[in-house]
């Protein structure tokens, strides 16, 4: 920073002349942008853009469209920090690089599920109009018939029943895992924690062959939603658990120490403090348990098999699923059935969403937030606290005044006089 002159003595006085010091080297925000950063990234992008098609069309025998995009991106990295470099210095310049790295990798992530989105929305668009399709099952209507006929009400249905028996299993098991794996450390905790890293790994059809050696094969259970729910449950807890376990873990300590400072058992510390307080992550952990199992089509294969009709009985009976659906009907070579199946998968998605902001509506408050009807709660209990204080204090004063009343009648007669108080006497010296 600049150093500011000695400040020059004022004419005609004795002190100095109160000027303001000379200004050094303004901060600027690291996370301001500037016209100079917007002009370093066009020229990068323009130059690699020139650069790349001169060196694939003129100058090297270079093709494709991958190779032209991943020489096109390499070279705009390096023109960027060249020109990123005029103005700053080398961490300044490593930085802008990083961050343009990890937002061109975000924008990337969001161009592909955008693709995704819209070529599904797209090759459905012949099957999503019609109401039959979400009101009907496919018991009579085949690959050959228009899609005015037939639907896939058997699926949602099966899906809905399958993912919330999975649920049912997972959320209340995944979570007093997680506790336990927090609150209650030790050899066994270790090893159950490593027991659950190895199984997110685990691939969905051994899953499906483990319920079906052991469900189906061993005890002789048929195929059945149920049977699928297992199935899903074993690919949706180790997801649930390892999620929940490091939001839990990031609950700050001094929580837990001033609950039991309070004479506060582990449970109850648990109950009213970890778990409200990981509540939004704990919402997360489900959520991604969820879009594991929602997805999944190869244990329902093998679990549930497959039906064109409702199947209201998870447990009886095969079920059919939205994920599986979509697989048997894209298989048909007729363009109908293949516009079910994107239908079905755009369905699929819709499904996914809904479940999603259900989730996020029901524990997605951080800790201490309320909702309407909980502050109106809390102001209705206050109002009745105050009245009941109220009613007691004056129960209180009139029982006071009957007291008062009932010691004598020469206690609160107007002639009494109250006794002067008398003066102590003085010891003399």
């Amino acid at each position: 920073m600049t150093i500011a002159p000695e400040r020059p003595v004022a004419p005609g006085g004795t002190g100095p002349n109160l000027r303001a010091p000379t200004v050094g080297e303004r901060r600027r925000s690291p996370g301001q942008l500037r016209a100079t950063d917007v002009y370093a990234m066009l020229g990068a992008a323009a130059a690699a853009l020139s650069l790349t098609a001169l060196m694939f069309t003129r100058l090297l025998p270079f093709s494709g469209t991958v190779g032209f995009v991943v020489v096109a991106y390499v070279l705009f990295l390096a023109l960027y920090g060249l020109l990123v470099s005029f103005d700053e210095d080398g961490p300044a310049v490593r930085d802008r690089i990083a961050a343009v790295v990890v937002q061109s990798l975000g924008l990337v992530m969001v161009i592909a599920l955008a693709v995704v989105v819209i070529y599904t929305l797209w090759e459905g668009r012949k099957a999503l109009p019609h109401l039959n399709f979400f009101t009907q099952d496919m018991a009579e209507a085949g690959p050959l018939d228009p899609l005015t006929a037939g639907g896939i009400l058997h699926a949602i249905l099966g899906t809905l029943q399958q993912i919330t028996i999975a649920l049912a299993i997972t959320v209340p098991t995944g979570l007093l895992c997680a506790v336990f794996l927090n609150e209650v450390p030790g050899r066994f905790a270790r090893f159950v924690r490593t027991v659950v890293e190895a199984m997110t790994a685990l691939p969905s059809i051994v899953a499906g062959l483990f319920i079906y050696a052991t469900i189906i094969l061993a005890l002789g259970f048929d195929r059945s939603g149920f049977a699928a729910s297992l199935a899903l449950s074993v690919m949706m807890l180790p997801i649930i658990i390892r999620a929940a376990d490091v939001v839990i873990r990031l609950v700050p300590g001094n929580l837990r120490e001033a609950a039991y400072a309070l004479g506060t058992s582990r449970w109850r510390t648990v109950w009213h403090v970890v778990l409200p307080t990981a509540r939004s992550g704990l919402t997360t952990s489900v959520i991604l348990g969820t879009a594991r199992g929602v997805g999944e089509t190869s244990p329902v294969l093998l679990t549930a098999g497959f039906t064109a009709e409702i199947n209201g009985n998870p447990f009886e009976g095969p079920q059919l699923s939205l994920p599986l659906a979509t697989f048997e009907f894209v298989k048909s070579p007729e363009p109908t059935m293949i516009a079910r199946g994107f239908g079905t998968a755009a369905a699929l998605m819709a499904l996914v969403l809904l479940l999603f902001v259900i989730a996020r509506v029901i524990g997605g408050r951080g800790p201490g937030q309320l909702t309407r009807r909980q502050e109106h709660r809390r102001v209705r209990a206050s109002r009745q606290d105050a009245e009941r204080f109220a009613a007691r204090t004056s129960a209180a004063a009139s029982a006071a005044r009957t007291s008062a009343a009932a010691s004598g009648p020469g206690a609160n007669s107007p002639t009494a006089q109250p006794s002067p108080p008398r003066t102590p006497r003085r010891s003399a010296p």
